[in-house]
């Protein structure tokens, strides 16, 4: 007989044991709760939340599914989804990581002297859960933040946490180039054999400490300005693919008549190609794997900032699910998971309504959406639109949800 599972914690952390996995606390790291969240959420565990923070149609029971997110949830139960943490405070003693909340678990909320809680509901004796693991008699691997739900769909800003990168200008210059392709080709592509260079004082090698074997190639950075100042806040490079080293570069030995030997290029191989490459695309080490987790919260103080590109060739407006840089960074505070409230420049007008008058007037900004901060650097960062009400564009602000 096939045994069947609870997809509780305590059993996928027994699945992990018998793998010979052990959850060690450097992967715990990446799984951030803050001293703000935390200290919010022990306060919420004590008292709850008053019935007003909960959403009108708020379920009394909700049973946890196969491709839900703690943004979803959380929009279930509270009127304001990024108050994550107070969720999870109303059920501390039961839910002791916001990030190891499993399909099959099913929350209550409970509602008593105008506060509500929530809980775990605690399966009775014999009683099967909705959503089971089967485990049959073979191996396998499966990681516990692979279970886990996510704070919002993962494709939606995976390929970002590689693809599009925002660098200083000398970086990307001073990275390997692409100096040739094989076959005298002009164009390369996934299967091309090509040669690169690194900087003179930096050949590119194999198994070089702290460098990858695998890199990404990008295009000539494009300066992202601040909409307002015209400041140059970074540069983004265009991803095109990724490439492996296979052979290092190294210098021709000396001709017999004392010439000195010739540069041999480092060669590669064009794993992936999202477009076409050519000589002097740029190489970048591939960024090891991370897991992350977003845990949305408004930020600690008062943020505004501006939308200062749409991502995507020729894209001047953005919907929901887009993703957009704002030009605030970890310099100004950002974390990941930092949510922002989107608001539609106000349009101006000329006031005809007096008779004899024309006045020059600017509509209020009005709030049209929000996004969540998923990658940051010093002074941008790239943040996915969550809610949307009409179109985002450039020079649109942001600031911290009400």
């Amino acid at each position: 007989m096939i045994p069947t599972f609870a997809p509780t914690s305590q059993a996928l952390a027994a699945l992990a044991v018998l793998a010979g996995l052990i959850a060690t606390p450097a992967l715990a790291q990446n799984f951030p709760i803050t001293p703000g969240q935390r200290s919010t959420a022990e306060q919420v565990a004590q008292a709850g939340v008053p019935l007003s923070e909960l959403a009108p149609n708020a379920p009394e029971e909700y049973t946890v599914k196969r491709g839900d997110t703690l943004w979803g949830i959380s929009g279930l139960f509270l009127t304001r989804p990024w108050r994550w943490p107070e969720l999870w405070g109303m059920n501390m003693e039961e839910v002791s990581n916001p990030h190891r909340i499993y399909p099959g678990q099913q929350l209550v909320l409970e509602k008593s002297d105008g506060r509500a809680r929530l809980r775990m509901r605690q399966l009775a004796d014999g009683e099967q859960p909705s959503e089971t693991i089967r485990v049959s008699p073979r191996a396998r691997v499966e990681l516990l933040a692979d279970t886990a739900l996510p704070t919002l769909k993962t494709h939606l800003i995976e390929p970002f946490l590689s693809e599009p990168v925002i660098v200083d200008e000398q970086a990307l210059l001073k990275a390997p180039r692409i100096v040739a392709a094989g076959d005298s080709r002009v164009l390369i592509t996934r299967g091309d054999r090509a040669y690169a260079r690194g900087a003179a004082a930096t050949p590119l090698k194999q198994q070089v400490a702290g460098r990858s074997d695998e890199y990404r190639v990008f295009r000539e950075a494009k300066p992202l300005k601040d909409p307002q100042t015209r400041a140059i806040l970074g540069y983004e490079a265009q991803y095109l693919g990724k490439a492996s080293l296979v052979r290092d570069e190294t210098i021709e030995a000396t001709a017999t008549d004392g010439k000195k030997g010739a540069v041999v290029p480092a060669t590669i191989d064009i794993l992936s190609a999202k477009e076409e490459m050519r000589v002097g695309d740029r190489l970048l080490p591939v960024p090891p794997r991370e897991f992350q987790s977003y845990v949305p919260h408004a930020p600690a103080g008062p943020m505004t900032g501006t939308i200062v590109s749409v991502y995507g060739d020729a894209v001047s407006v953005a919907g929901q699910n887009q993703v957009v840089v704002i030009n605030k960074g970890t310099a100004d505070g950002v974390q990941n998971g930092h949510v922002l409230a989107i608001l539609k420049d106000g349009e101006r007008r000329i006031d005809k309504s007096q008779a004899g008058e024309r006045t020059a007037m600017k509509l209020p900004d009005e709030r049209n959406g929000l996004l969540m901060v998923f990658r940051p650097f010093e002074k941008l960062s790239y943040a996915l639109i969550l809610e949307i009400n009409d179109t985002v564009k450039v020079g649109d602000r942001v600031e911290n949800p009400r």
